[in-house]
């Protein structure tokens, strides 16, 4: 059997680490805890599961702090989670099965689930590396969107899933700042630092600085085409939010140099017909989007609301704008199918009860 260790970096963790480790001593041989400053229970919490916690001064570096716990392990084999991540008993199964088998491995990628419904189906996934074994050159890189690079013989197990249990929205730019702080020392920024920063810019809100730094990525050749397809993603959503319509089409098109398009990209080409009130061209584009797979081998971001609920509500709004309630009806059982509980299929649901109702004959 492999020997596992489980390592954290925590902070003021209290209301999630007790969900994330209340099943880890049924697959973990060690239970490492690093915590990079609490000032809640968390340590109290964390003693429940191990007396393996150590502290760590705070100094803007995740890969830091993540490799410092990593040389507190002592197994073979370290598997990282964050404080608010949970793993089902299902999971914890497939973990010890793992575990039992023969097949030695250096990486094990598993599935990320940032994004589920209340019966934990997945709505937005993507694979990390999960499980390494312990190695000096599988260690933690770049101080913020930390990742450690897969080499050796490389394993997809789509069996185990871990579940991020995100109950809030951090909404400070704590990343951002430490991006800036990069800028400001000089520090080599490599493509995946440029469409993290980017990226980062975008979702603060800084929309012409990051549409500059997605340019700036997507020229460098070097970089990650899944990264590059999300950074034409997020791009064409900046033009929207400037309302350069032709140019979030341009950008979303030009992703599809890299690969077959993704159900994202179709999906927002449709969003932006919308936006420009051209309902019919937005009708084919969500069309196309409920047809397409999800490219989960290929290891970037995948949504899978973007090719099943969301492409069928949007078809939905479009054919009653466009005065056809009879295609608009059967999207709306489409996306009711998919999301019976959502505040916009309800309200259309609503909508329709009256409408049917209304031509009743008395």
């Amino acid at each position: 059997m492999k020997k596992l260790s489980l390592c954290l970096i925590v902070k003021n963790e209290e209301n999630s680490l007790d969900d994330c480790l209340k099943n880890s001593k049924k697959y973990a041989d060690e239970i490492i805890i690093v915590d990079t400053g609490s000032t809640d229970k968390t340590k109290e919490i964390a003693k429940k599961y191990t007396n393996k916690i150590f502290d760590f001064k705070w100094c803007d570096d995740f890969s830091k702090a993540r490799n410092y716990s990593f040389s507190k392990a002592t197994n073979e084999y370290i598997m990282w989670l964050d404080g608010d991540d949970i793993i089902l008993e299902n999971d914890v199964n497939e973990i010890i099965k793992w575990k039992n088998n023969s097949e030695n491995c250096d990486v094990l990628m598993c599935k990320y689930v940032v994004s589920y419904d209340d019966q934990f189906n997945s709505i937005f996934e993507y694979y990390r590396e999960r499980i390494v074994k312990k190695s000096p050159q599988l260690c933690w890189q770049d101080r913020v969107h930390e990742v450690i690079v897969p080499h050796g013989k490389i394993i997809r197990n789509e069996n185990i899933k871990i579940f991020h249990n995100k109950k809030q929205t951090n909404s400070s730019e704590r990343n951002l700042n430490i991006y800036r702080d990069m800028k400001l020392k000089g520090e080599y920024f490599s493509p995946r630092n440029q469409f993290y920063f980017a990226r980062e810019l975008y979702f603060n809100g800084y929309i012409a600085q990051a549409v500059q730094e997605f340019k700036k990525f997507l020229e460098d050749e070097k970089g990650w085409v899944e990264n590059k397809i999300e950074a034409h993603l997020n791009l064409a959503k900046c033009y929207c939010l400037q309302k350069e319509y032709d140019m979030a089409l341009s950008s979303l098109y030009a992703s599809f140099v890299y690969d077959l398009p993704r159900g994202e990209i179709l999906y927002e080409i449709g969003n932006v017909y919308v936006e420009m009130q051209d309902f019919n061209r937005a009708i084919y584009w969500f069309k196309l989007a409920l047809s397409a797979r999800p490219e989960t081998e290929k290891g970037g971001f995948v949504n899978k609301d973007c090719i099943t609920f969301l492409p069928a509500l949007q078809l939905c709004y479009c054919y009653f704008k466009l005065g056809d309630n009879c295609y608009a009806f059967k999207y709306h059982k489409l996306s009711q199918k998919y999301r019976p509980k959502d505040a916009k299929v309800q309200h259309n649901e609503n909508y329709f009860k009256n409408l049917y109702t209304k031509k009743q004959p008395n």
